[in-house]
């Protein structure tokens, strides 16, 4: 075999998993959504229909909210599990990162148990709060799988930082705040995009925690999943989930960019 032709090779068996099961998948997604009394102008009825609009924009301010809170928490997590060693450090990271092996559906009965008619915090509030059915206890389910994503990934990152431009910045008179904000954060920035983008992504398609507590929920995988079951009408699924895809693809090709542009203060 010439050596030229190796690499060809070695990317035959790739190639002919993205084609099977990613490229021909989605052609037919976009035929399928032109299939219906509207043709191809169904997108633009999408566009022109509130309910859908304001559907779509639910899913991505709840997504952005996620991303956010889970970057914020796991961030902090992360640097002080990296920082510091102490006794049980490995039973809390297994903790923090137990929601992986859990599906949607089961993280949505755990947010039940918690916030739902019967939950602990119903028993336990004098006004009986119930929250799980609202967009709160979505934010909160997709938040629990989001949280291990994002944590795994700057702990990662942290572990490269170099300790030794901490310690100019605080020879130099910076703070602890300033620390953070001109040395660490940069640092962990294309960690933080990277990250990010999967924690948005994976909210903006998330199906189970949606389907568990959908009762007063209005979320872009719901109304795919009720078009396409209870209403038949396939073009519209087909068209809504290729909006969604395009959506989520942008973000993350924006989050390639800016990941790419920056460099990473590590050692």
């Amino acid at each position: 075999m010439r050596r030229s032709l190796f690499p060809l090779f070695c990317l035959l068996p790739m190639g002919i998993f993205a084609l099977a099961f990613l490229a021909l998948p989605l052609m037919r997604l976009v035929l399928a959504s032109s299939q219906g009394e509207a043709g191809w102008a169904i997108y633009w009825d999408i566009l022109q229909t509130p309910r859908y609009m304001e559907t779509l924009l639910n899913t991505v301010l709840v997504s952005l909210a996620v991303t956010i809170a889970a970057l914020a928490v796991s961030t902090t997590a992360g640097l002080f599990l990296v920082r510091n060693h102490f006794p049980g450090r490995g039973v809390v990271l297994s903790i923090l990162t137990l929601p992986l092996a859990f599906p949607g559906v089961v993280i949505g009965f755990l947010i039940i148990l918690l916030g739902g008619r019967q939950g602990l915090v119903n028993t336990l509030t004098p006004g009986h709060v119930v929250f799980a059915y609202s967009m709160i206890g979505l934010f909160l389910g997709y938040l629990y799988f989001s949280i291990p994503r994002v944590l795994l990934t700057v702990m990662a990152a942290s572990e490269k930082l170099d300790p030794a431009l901490e310690e100019a910045a605080r020879s130099l008179g910076a703070g602890p705040f300033q620390v953070v904000r001109d040395v660490i954060l940069p640092g962990l920035m294309p960690a933080l995009i990277a990250s990010g983008a999967i924690a948005f992504a994976t909210a903006m398609g998330a199906f189970g925690t949606a389907f568990t507590l959908a009762t007063d929920i209005d979320v872009l995988p719901m109304v795919i999943y009720t078009e396409f079951t209870l209403s038949a009408n396939i073009a519209g699924a087909a068209a809504l989930s290729v909006l969604l895809g395009l959506v989520t693809w942008a973000l993350l090709l924006l989050a390639r960019s800016l990941s790419g542009s920056t460099v990473a203060a590590g050692g």
